[in-house]
């Protein structure tokens, strides 16, 4: 991924309503959500949604098909693994990270990782 649709992406997300939206989608999976649904689990009015998802669709964050007549909007994750792969690129100074105990700042509780990095040729 080059730097400038990284920015992009990061951009996108760094609106409230688009990041809740997003993690929204993350949350339900690939299936996805129809646009209402999404809109009564945030509290978003129909424009506000509207214009929000058309951003993150644009940017290539989320994509969108037709059901019937419903439209359905998932989290499109290679590209949602492609920005951590960039954003994580090299961390540590490529020394592994070690997975964190303590989820509970995210809740889900899932494996949640913090960086370890070398303490070697540090001066005390």
């Amino acid at each position: 991924m080059e730097t400038l649709n990284a920015a992009e992406l990061l951009a996108a997300l760094g609106h409230e309503s688009r990041l809740s939206i997003y993690r929204a989608l993350v949350e339900v999976g690939p299936q996805g959500l129809h646009a209402g649904a999404i809109g009564e689990r945030l509290g978003l009015p129909a424009p506000t949604l509207s214009f929000h998802l058309a951003h993150l669709n644009r940017v290539g964050l989320a994509r969108r098909r037709q059901e019937g007549r419903f439209v359905i909007y998932a989290a499109d994750f290679p590209v949602m693994n492609d920005l951590l792969g960039f954003l994580t690129a090299n961390c540590c100074g490529g020394n592994p990270c070690m997975p964190r105990a303590d989820s509970s700042t995210h809740g889900g509780g899932q494996d949640r990782h913090i960086c370890n990095p070398s303490t070697e040729g540090e001066h005390s």
